[in-house]
């Protein structure tokens, strides 16, 4: 046995407004949608969006939520909490990339303007999408 492929999947509040930004910021297709879940493709990264949409949360009293916890799994405050590594084939991908990402306005907010090199070995920068969810892309060099 051995493990393969995995594909984050990235709370969002709303999945079309999301499929959009990640479609004209980030490059992604869309080969999926419906209301509250996509498919994004761009070369052999995909990633799934699920839509955290349920504010009911918001209206319950604190006794209610004593008796009964927060748990439907899809709250609307979960949108823009996940996270994900996207692997790159060669290092020079990732200046790139990050070139490209930097004009389309999706870096992390304390970018420091270049992509870094890690002290565990990786050549690598962040991004978040409108929800807030974090994208790093990175290459191990060879």
């Amino acid at each position: 046995m051995s493990l393969s492929t995995t594909i984050p999947a990235l709370p969002v509040r709303d999945v079309g407004s999301a499929v959009q930004y990640y479609a004209t910021r980030f490059g992604f297709e869309s080969p999926h949608q419906d209301t509250g879940f996509a498919v994004l493709v761009r070369d052999e990264a995909r990633l799934h969006l699920w839509q955290a949409d349920d504010d009911g949360w918001q209206v319950r009293s604190l006794d209610d939520l004593r008796e009964s916890p927060v748990r439907s799994g899809a709250e609307s405050f979960l949108a823009g909490t996940a996270s994900c590594r996207i692997a790159l084939d060669r290092v020079e991908a990732v200046d790139d990339l990050y070139a490209e990402l930097a004009t389309a306005g999706v870096l992390h907010p304390g970018d420091s303007g270049a992509p870094r090199d890690t002290d565990f070995g990786t050549r690598e920068f962040a991004t978040v999408d409108t929800d807030g969810n974090l994208l790093e892309f990175y290459c191990w060099p060879t």
